[in-house]
Order: C-alpha cells, then structure tokens, then sequence
C-alpha cells in the first residue's frame, strides 16, 4: 500500500508517496519520467488517498498521460467537473485507487485538527503565475509530506473500513481494481444489478399486515397525492402532529419524535427493530426491493441478511462488517440515480414501511400502556409504570414480531436514569452504572472527532457521575481537550480574527440622554488559514472569529467573543494563563438545560 498526495501551480507539481510496506518515501517533482517508473513498479499495489477519488488519481492519470495536470485541476476545482470527463484516456490507465475520505467528511485539515496535529496551510498561494522557487518547492513539498503522513494516520484509524472492503472482494471474487469502488457501488456489483430508469418513484404502498386503527391521518397523507413530493417550497414536506404526547414528524427521511428537555428516573426499555430496513426489504421485496436486481441478487441479498443476524447473534461483530457493507449499502444506492441498484420507488416505501409499522402500529398498541420517550424509525424508547408491566409490554411485542415479520431487539436498562435534549441527543443509565450516549453533546468522541471534548466529558461526568461541572472543567490542564476546530465550507472566502462588538455608553444626539450602543472595536486580521483550533482567551486584546463572503462578514458559529488561535501541534501541550475556562463551563451549563436540568 502506497499513501499519497500531489499539489499543483500553475508552471509546478509534486507529488509524495509514502511506501507503507516498504517503510520508504518518495517525492517527485515536476518529473514525468520519474513518476512512471514508480507508477510501473507498483501498478498492481493499493493507493490510498484522501480525496483521491474525485481529486488525486486524476492529476496522477493527467501526467502519466502527458497532460496538463493544472488544467486537469482547474477542471476539476475550478469549473466542477468530474476528473472523467478530462479525457478519455485516463480509462487506459488502471489505478488501484482507495479512498479514505467517507461520505460527510469536513476534510483533511479538519481531521488534523481534532487528532491534534499541525494544520498550518503552506504560505504558498495556489494561484501563483511563475515557477516556484527552490525554497518554495521544498516548503510545498513538507507541506503536501505532512498531509500524507496524515491520510495515512486516518487509514490507520478507519483500517477496519479497508479489511471489511477487502474482505467483500475476496468473498465474491472480484478484482482488486473494485478497491476503487464506494460501498455503494461494490453492493450494486455483488448483487448483479443493472442500471435502469424508472418514472414512479410515489408509487406507494402500505403494508398489509399493519393496524392503524388510531392515527389513519399518516396513511391518508402518504397515499395523497397532493403530499408525493420531498420539498414544499424551501421547507421539507414532512406531516407533523402530536401522537401519545409527543410532537412527531413524518415524512420521506424517517419518522422523529421525542419528549423535550426530558430528565427522569424510572424503568426504561429501549425496542430496537434488528437490521430493519434489509429485514424490510427481504420481507417486502415486491415494493421494497430495487428492480434492477434479479431474483438471484435478491435471493442473495436475502441470505447476506440472515448470515449477517447469525453472526451478530453469535457477538462476533468484526465478521459481521463486509455483511453490513451490502446490506446497508444497498438502501442507499436506491437513490443514487448514477447507481446500478437505482430505483427510487423502492427507498420511498422501505422507509414508510418502516414508518408506518414502527411509529405507528406499534406506538398504538403501546400507548397508554407504558410511557412514551422517544421515537425514530427503527426503535421506541418508554419509560414503564411499574417494572411488573414487562411481560404485558413483552406480549404486545411478540403479537407485533408475529405479525409484521419483525424482530425487536430489548435494551433493559432497569430503574435507571435518562437525560434527554431531543430524540437525536440523549444519556441513559442502567440500575448498575452503565450508561448509553447518542448525540453531539455527550457521544464518546475519538480521534476524528474530538470537539470540545472538556465540554462532552463535563456533561457525561455529571450525568453518570454527578461530578459538578466546574470540577471537570477547572482540573483539567491539557490544551488539546478545550479544542474548537472551525473549518470555513467553499461558500466563504476566508478568516478573520480579531476584534469584537463592545457595548458602550454615549449620549445619543436624538435626545441628549446616555444610551447603550454597540460598537466594533479592534481591527481584524486575515488568516492564511481556512480551517482554525481555537481556544477562549480572558486576554480582551485577542478578538473575535470571522467569515468573509464577498463584502459580508459573519461571526463563526459557537465561538468565543475572544479567542486564541493555536494552529501548531497541540498534542501534550499544556494549558496557557489566558484559557478562560469559565466560558467552557458556561457552554457546558447551557448544553445541560437543554437536557432538562436546572444546574445553576
């Protein structure tokens, strides 16, 4: 496995090309001849990329051919074209290309930032119109080396995203050029289907066996016509109304409903449909299963389903993974118009299926029975009135499974604790400490997403542990856990720090009385930067931080009114005099109120 990166000028490229195996590193620059030699050496190893997929390979295809690779890169960056449509030519030349950047990535510097690392960008600009110097050559050089070694930090952390994908092309045979291939694009070739195209995507369908006998409001809104479209006007076209005291949402992307700013003890159960929307998909095949796969890839597909469930009824989790790939993929693809699996139709009523029989068959033989905390399209959260109503909440469970084809999967957390902000925010503890965490403001965070960790940590310790909030905060002293890493989106231009909105008493020449007014104060500086780590500073001096867009200027969400920025590796670096820990402490209070606790 090779690991590399190039950056192109307009009269210069380099590219360097870190030899895993071999422990070996190579840079190449502006060397055609060179760069083919390695390519030709190592034709049948793995590149692994960040990016690559759409960026990288191509400016590698480009040169060996002969091209331009800047033009290449404009192509691509600049008028937003598919490296593919550059030239023809770039199909002759195989590149075993695997990508490490996932669907949603914030980008590489971002990464860099949260696993703590360097992200100072080169002081090169990429628009420079002459040769670049020797001096400048090597810093863009140790600039792109830093950004391999990073990929191939990233690798390490998403290695069992790579095993799992090679495990599938071993399991089904396929060359190993299919490592250049989305998981999306891998399940359409495991499962033979054929592109098609299809002009019913509302054609919908309710399933047989549910009972609606309560809310038949949700059916009538998804078999109306007037509803079969995603958008109505800027606003997503959802249904929404109250069902057993809580707000639900219904629409195309799932069902949503929660008790808000909810904090309680009780006992709590947690009904989770097992693999839900394959289940639905093998049980529903005739609506819910993409047409451009024949009966074999269904009947594949279906025996995927059922090995995968024996595996994770046998805890065996690591084997489960190239399984999940297929069958999770798979729904996903029914949406992709350039997917081979493509069938919109299908997704449409997977997921209402799954609306339908979850939120609302089983919520009504639920309700009234139990306490209803939360619900999402494969699960329902309650809180029971006495631990005694198990079996009867068991019974309505299994008259459900019998006749729906469902399995639920029960998380019996005993007379626990939960904290709740909403149904995508939560902490919920067991009758013996144990706790589970979903949402921004308390999951466990890891190396490619370490935000604001001191905040998590004082949410989660005073929610399992009732540690007060200040002692969490004010005992740490490692710089790294009081991180914000802000990366400015291709809609802006650039950063600025500096400066802050000061109130200031004057006399207002209306009136000749004082008035407050607010007023700018200090100059703002630009940053070489477009993605930051910044920190709250008590020091008044250190301003604000800022967006640009043409002449507009926006202060960067959820950042201090002062703040210091500390692009440099962070790692073991300890906290400076000027952190203001208190406006840590008032994020993590306010963050707690949403959970419903009145912690002053």
């Amino acid at each position: 496995m090779l690991v590399y990166d190039f950056e192109v000028v307009k009269h210069d490229w380099l590219v360097v090309v870190l030899d895993l195996l071999n422990k070996t590193e190579h840079t190449i620059v502006n060397n055609r001849d060179e760069l083919i030699n390695l390519y030709e050496k190592h034709k049948s190893s793995i590149w692994v990329g960040f990016n690559s997929r759409h960026y990288d390979q191509f400016i590698f295809k480009a040169i060996i051919c002969g091209l331009n690779p800047k033009e290449c890169n404009d192509h691509i960056i600049k008028n937003n074209q598919s490296g593919y449509t550059f030239s023809k030519l770039f199909n002759k030349i195989p590149l075993n290309n695997y990508d490490v950047m996932e669907s949603g990535d914030g980008g590489l510097k971002k990464f860099e930032g949260f696993m703590g690392n360097n992200i100072k960008e080169s002081s090169i600009p990429f628009d420079i119109d002459r040769k670049l110097t020797d001096e400048e050559l090597k810093e863009l050089a140790t600039y792109c080396r830093h950004d391999v070694h990073q990929t191939a930090e990233i690798l390490l952390e998403r290695i069992s995203d790579f095993e799992a994908q090679m495990e599938l092309l071993k399991m089904y045979k396929m060359p190993l050029s299919y490592i250049s291939k989305t998981k999306v694009q891998l399940s359409a070739e495991i499962l033979g289907a054929t592109k098609r195209t299809y002009d019913d995507e509302f054609d919908i369908h309710i399933p047989d066996c549910a009972r609606v006998e309560k809310y038949t409001q949700i059916v009538d809104w998804y078999t109306n016509p007037k509803n079969h479209r995603y958008k109505v006007g800027n606003k997503t076209n959802q249904l929404e109304l109250i069902m057993a005291g809580i707000p639900m949402k219904f629409g195309y992307g799932g069902v949503h409903g929660a008790l808000t700013k909810y904090h309680a003890k009780g006992f709590f159960l947690n009904m989770d449909v097992g693999s839900l929307y394959p289940t639905l998909m093998a049980l529903f095949a005739e609506y819910c299963f993409s047409r451009s796969v024949t009966k074999e890839g269904r009947d594949r597909y279906i025996g995927i389903l059922h090995h995968r469930l024996k595996l994770k009824a046998e805890g065996k989790k690591k084997e489960q993974a190239p399984f999940k790939i297929v069958l999770n993929g798979t729904y996903g693809a029914m949406k992709d118009k350039y997917n081979k699996l493509y069938d919109p139709r299908g997704a449409n009523n997977t997921c209402i299926f799954g609306q339908i029989l979850v939120g609302v068959d089983l919520l009504e033989r639920l309700e009234g029975k139990c306490e209803i905390i939360q619900v999402n399209t494969d699960g329902i959260l309650i809180r029971m009135f006495n631990y005694d109503d198990y079996a009867m909440i068991d019974d309505i469970a299994h008259e459900w499974e019998q006749r729906t084809g469902l399995t639920l999967e029960f998380d019996d957390y005993g007379y626990g604790e939960i904290f709740q902000k909403d149904v995508n925010n939560y902490l919920i503890i067991d009758e013996w400490g144990n706790y589970k965490a979903k949402g921004e403001y308390v999951k466990k965070l890891n190396r490619l997403d370490y935000d604001l960790p001191i905040v998590n940590k004082a949410l989660v310790d005073y929610m399992v542990k009732g540690v007060p909030i200040e002692r969490t905060i004010n005992s740490c002293n490692d710089l790294k856990e009081f991180q914000t890493v802000k990366k400015i989106s291709s809609k802006y231009d650039s950063i600025l720090h500096g400066g802050c909105w000061s109130k200031v008493q004057k006399i207002n020449p209306a009136t000749g009385r004082l008035k407050m007014f607010r007023e700018f104060t200090g100059e703002r500086k630009l940053l070489n930067e477009k993605c930051v780590r910044a920190f709250a500073s008590i020091d008044k001096n250190d301003g604000g931080l800022w967006k640009t867009k043409g002449d507009k200027i926006e202060k960067i969400e959820s950042t201090p009114e002062h703040v210091f920025i500390y692009n440099g590796d962070v790692n073991d670096v300890k906290v400076p005099k000027k952190l203001d820990k208190s406006w840590y402490i008032g994020v993590a209070k306010d963050r707690l109120h949403k959970f419903g606790v009145a912690y002053e």
